[in-house]
């Protein structure tokens, strides 16, 4: 066994291998870029090594760098983790050709498989379903064009090293093929240092599944079922979950047999997985495969029991399985939220900036239900524009799916972040969506529940009783602190005014509080009366970013902020401003004049902070609803700024290649 392995990664997935490393006895090497110096995965690591400058073309993609950094510290192997290099041949040889042991598949399994159109000639000569499309090389937009025209709307365009969403773009008519052309060929540059693409049919309605299989060097392969990721935006997944509530014991083992023999036809050895794109009736067709450990891989771990991570080294280090086909037993639900740096209510722009607050739902397993949470971020620590932003992975797993999504539901309650806008109200959202707790899912879920993008949720039934109650409970336990502060003037004693008036954001809530013992009576007015007592339980004290208790026995936890008259809560998908008032105070906020909110007039805003790749415009144009204005760049991800109404441009303040902050102004309109 390794001695010393090197981690050719960052973010959560480096702290990921070197938790399974340290497990196993083994020394770890961090590597780092300068926006990375102080990252978590350096702190966690037995060693570190400086790489280079932020952009991952300058540092964790230098194949150079990276070997210069094992001779230097004397790694015997380097796990790559995902995206960066981990699916490049060329790495995998470097690492050989310096008597380095690459803890992944053999350079000809990366060439067949990794690359996606060498991957779909390999999939068809082996007789495997693949979908419609052109698997050569696509030199230009007239080409597209015409390919994506011969194959028929709506086509994908795909990058041919592409992973992760990035590189991707489905098309509807040419002038999408046309743009979407560009804007792919040019991610997958920034992205993976290849800008080939390519184009298939797009099957409309399509679930995402993915087998996932395991080889040694001595021929043994296995898989160990399947995962559904058909929750995606942008074609990037954000909720994946294992098994699959489409598939049956026949179909998971027709379509593992599959990955089995189409692994086995180009010598694979180590993790990997085989992605399908299946239809509602069971029909599948296979779609590429992935090199590598994948992001979601915490969820097969759960329901086998198995450490990938730690397979992966082992087969490395010549290893044969000590796992057999009927070892492998899927056992409960498992559940993986993808929790991202980026802002809901703006069409889920990338948000950075320092996490003033990181607060995760406790880790571990209690009364059948598992927490587990992957991240590789700190409270106080940055988010960086150079990255993806990816925060953490939140998994549970329980006796049933469910049960697995309640408790993912809980989590994502308990889970307070501060300090950059995320996704968590948007996942907890989704985790109450009837559809999504059915199973009746597609790729296209999202765009069709949320055709308009995620709006605030108003609070509502349930869940308005649940947020003025906690809110009521939290208004009392803070007054009684403030009459136990020492030093106060002696006085009569205060008498409490049970009446209080719950502002909900614009959902006002009458109702009754007083302390109970170790519980807060709660009493909600209901025409001119008080209803049925309902118990508020909590330990929660003032400061902590997270309430946790019962309320009407049931358990809650929702995120707690101090606002000014008020603290904001978020609970099961709403965020609301929450002020608790006595009669008169409610009587004297009512007369109080609201401020109406700007707008940014004629002026053209960056939505996020990013990098300007490019100004499509000049000063004088004419422009119509619809043209592109300006390209941003941010977390690997290019974002296209339209034209939202007809003008003319009157003057440009950003150049390609500067760095803005949110809500700079790019442009303006005369």
């Amino acid at each position: 066994m390794f001695k010393r392995i090197l981690i050719a990664n960052r973010g959560e997935i480096a702290c990921r291998v070197i938790k399974t490393a340290r497990r196993m006895g083994i020394e770890t090497v961090a590597v780092y870029s300068d926006a990375d110096r102080d990252a978590l995965h350096v702190s966690m690591a037995d060693h570190a090594v400086h790489i280079g400058p932020a952009p991952a073309a300058e540092s964790y993609l230098v194949i150079e760098k990276i070997v210069a950094a094992c001779k230097a510290t004397g790694a015997q192997a380097v796990h790559p983790g995902y995206g960066f290099l981990s699916e490049r041949e060329a790495f995998a040889r470097a690492l050989a050709d310096a008597g380095i042991v690459f803890i992944g598949p053999n350079p000809v399994a990366i060439a067949a498989m990794g690359d996606k159109i060498e991957s779909k000639k390999a999939a068809a000569k082996a007789n495997v379903s693949t979908v419609p499309g052109h698997l050569g090389v696509i030199e230009d937009d007239a080409q597209a064009v015409k390919i994506a025209r011969e194959i028929g709307y709506p086509v994908m365009i795909k990058a041919s090293a592409g992973g992760g969403g990035k590189g991707m773009r489905i098309a509807h008519s040419e002038s999408e093929v046309a743009e979407g052309f560009a804007r792919a060929r040019s991610e997958a540059k920034s992205s993976f240092g290849d800008d080939r693409v390519f184009i298939e049919k797009f099957i409309v309605n399509p679930r995402h599944i993915e087998i996932q299989v395991l080889g040694d060097k001595h021929g043994n392969i296995i898989y160990l079922g399947e995962r559904e990721c058909s929750i995606q935006r942008r074609n990037q997944k954000v909720i994946e979950e294992a098994p699959s509530p489409l598939l049956d014991e026949a179909m998971r083992k027709k379509m593992g047999e599959q990955a089995v023999a189409l692994a086995r036809a180009v010598g694979y050895d180590s993790a990997g997985t085989v992605e399908f794109v299946a239809g509602q009736d069971k029909s599948f067709f296979f779609l590429e495969m992935n090199t590598r450990l994948q992001v979601e891989h915490p969820v097969t771990e759960l329901i086998t029991g198995i450490d990938l991570v730690e397979q992966m080294i082992r087969v490395a280090a010549g290893e044969k399985l000590a796992i057999r086909q009927g070892d492998v037993k899927l056992s409960g639900w498992a559940v993986e939220s993808r929790v991202y740096a980026e802002d809901p209510y703006r069409n889920f722009l990338p948000s950075t900036g320092r996490l003033t607050a990181y607060r995760p739902p406790a880790e571990g397993t209690h009364d059948g239900i598992t927490v587990r949470n992957d991240t590789g971020v700190y409270e106080g620590g940055e988010i960086s524009i150079f990255y993806d932003p990816m925060i953490a992975k939140l998994v549970t797993h329980a006796p049933t799916r469910i049960a697995a999504i309640d408790a993912q539901a809980h989590a994502l309650d308990a889970f307070a972040i501060d300090g950059i806008r995320h996704n968590i109200p948007f996942l907890s959202e989704l985790m109450h969506h009837p559809r999504w707790r059915d199973g009746r899912l597609s790729t296209g879920f999202i765009a069709e529940e949320f055709p308009e993008g995620f709006k605030q949720v108003a609070p509502d039934g349930e869940r308005a009783q649940i947020l003025a109650a906690v809110a009521a409970a939290i208004d009392l336990v803070q007054g009684e602190r403030k009459r136990r502060i020492s030093g106060q003037v002696v006085s009569r004693a205060v008498t409490r005014e049970r009446r209080r008036s719950v502002w909900l954001g614009e959902t006002q809530i009458e109702l009754a509080v007083q302390r109970e013992g170790n519980a807060i009576a709660v009493q909600f007015v209901e025409g001119g009366g008080e209803g049925r007592p309902l118990a508020v339980s909590s330990a929660w004290r003032p400061g902590e970013p997270v309430w946790s208790g019962t309320v009407g026995g049931k358990p809650v936890a929702m995120q707690v902020r101090m606002t000014v008259n008020g603290f904001a809560l978020s609970y099961r998908g709403v965020e609301v401003k929450a002020s608790v008032y006595t009669g008169r105070e409610a009587a004297a906020a009512r007369l109080m004049p609201v401020k109406a909110a700007t707008g940014s007039g004629k002026s053209v805003l960056c939505p996020m902070p990013g990098l300007v790749r490019a100004i499509a415009v000049v000063e004088g144009q004419e422009v119509k609803a619809g043209e592109t204005l300006a390209v941003v760049e941010a977390m690997k991800m290019e974002n296209v700024l339209r034209a939202e109404r007809d003008g003319v441009v009157k003057k440009i303040f950003a150049r390609p290649g500067d760095s803005l902050a949110v809500d700079a102004v790019i442009l303006e309109f005369a």
